[in-house]
């Protein structure tokens, strides 16, 4: 007996849903405020209250939105059996698209022609990949070269000689706008400097966003929620995703499979082109090369530790942005006192596992635990090279850690021909 599915009708669940348990949402909670409570003991602790004022975590909302966007185009093309390895170069090209249309015709004109232009390269990675069946991998390091080395032959045409450009460098671009809301801002200022434990932690993270929010940043936070309800409450989502699942099934039931791969691609595009353009227009108001400084990549690792799900890469997203910002604001001291955290969790996490009976994996969580609580105690500080290394080395980290529990799309990554199933 055989059953069939249809992909007409959205469904709470599907195939596509990760293997296995899933935390749920109070678990989730429960662990960000245990996280949260650790980094306030932290805090009083070493005395390093940079780690979480409002100004901190201002700036770590700030850096987590191009990573976030980019992540989210990843998720896009991925459920839809596409892996796009060629972020890095949607998002250098939604700098240079949004940096060039924003000078001249302003700022929201900018931000659509730096959506066109990611989206170009996502229309570039569809057409290899899923109509030449080249590798996806191979097709995505190219993107990225050729995104970098167009946008290096395009910048001197475009910029040098214009004032305020150079053969490096956009002219300034006017401001998005920005909000503060009037009144809890300063008053969860005020709370977060006298320094309670969790109180005013609690108080920096929620003042960091209500305080000098970019309306572009609005509009990527609000893009999170969307995707998850159009890929998991919408018949157009479920057929996109069973294209990344089992494509053969899906056409059997009448999906038009290149038709949503393509679709999900150049979205894809456009979401890694508006991270761009914050980069751009709104972190700085101007186009730079080289300024995405790996991000495309950073976003694929978020997307991965969100086991390819919109909430745990807005998470993941956030942890990347907190530790990006800590070169920016104290870096030397508040990396030093994380050192503390770090070594914290990793016994916590050692204590985990042994209960769990891998006690190998135990064993080398906590002597590695021991070995980061020495470094903080026989230290009154760490290199630069230390912190400007952070985010790369959390990004490591947080993938070995979180891998056991990842499940990608099925077909990611694999060839499809059209009537392959007949």
């Amino acid at each position: 007996m055989t059953t069939t599915t249809d992909l007409n009708q959205p469904t709470r669940e599907s195939s596509a849903a990760p293997a296995g348990r899933r935390l749920s949402l109070p678990a989730v909670l429960l662990i960000i405020a245990g996280g949260l409570a650790l980094t306030s003991l932290v805090r009083i602790i070493t005395g390093a209250d940079g780690i979480t004022n409002v100004s901190q975590m201002s700036t770590a909302l700030e850096l987590a939105v191009p990573i976030g966007l980019a992540g989210l185009g990843g998720l896009w093309a991925e459920r839809a059996g596409v892996v796009n390895i060629g972020l890095e170069g949607m998002l250098i090209l939604g700098t240079w698209f949004g940096a060039w249309a924003g000078y001249q015709w302003g700022p929201w004109t900018g931000v659509v022609l730096g959506i066109v232009g990611g989206a170009i390269g996502g229309l570039l990675h569809a057409i290899v990949t899923v109509t030449f069946n080249v590798n996806h991998i191979v097709s995505g390091v190219a993107i990225n070269i050729l995104a970098l080395g167009a946008t290096r032959y395009l910048a001197p045409l475009a910029f040098e000689g214009v004032e305020g450009g150079t053969a490096k460098q956009s002219p300034p671009v006017d401001s998005l706008g920005d909000f503060t809301v009037p009144g809890l801002s300063s008053a969860l200022s005020d709370l977060n400097a006298h320094g309670w434990f969790l109180v005013s932690d609690l108080a920096g993270l929620l003042g960091g966003l209500v305080t000098n929010v970019s309306w572009l940043t609005l509009i990527a936070v609000a893009l999170i929620p969307a995707t998850w309800w159009i890929l998991w409450r919408t018949s157009f989502g479920l057929r996109l995703r069973s294209c990344g699942e089992n494509p053969v099934a899906a056409e059997s039931l009448g999906v038009n499979v290149y038709k949503y791969k393509y679709l999900a691609v150049i979205i894809s595009g456009g979401l890694a082109g508006l991270g761009g353009v914050f980069l751009s227009i709104v972190a700085n108001p101007f186009y730079l090369e080289g300024q995405t400084s790996g991000r495309g990549y950073i976003g694929l690792a978020a997307m991965i530790f969100g086991n390819w799900m919109p909430g745990g890469l807005a998470i993941g997203a956030g942890l990347f942005g907190y530790t990006d910002s800590l070169n920016l604001r104290g870096g030397s001291e508040n990396v030093h006192a994380l050192l503390l955290l770090g070594a914290i969790l990793l016994v916590i996490g050692a204590v985990w596992t042994a209960i769990r009976k891998k006690y190998v994996q135990a064993a080398v969580t906590f002597v590695v635990g021991v070995l980061v609580f020495a470094w903080y105690a026989g230290t009154n500080e760490v290199p630069n090279q230390v912190v400007s290394a952070t985010p790369y080395v959390i990004t490591l980290v947080v993938l070995a850690f979180s891998a056991q529990r990842l499940r990608a799309p099925k077909a990611g990554g694999l060839p499809y021909r059209k009537g392959q199933g007949k």
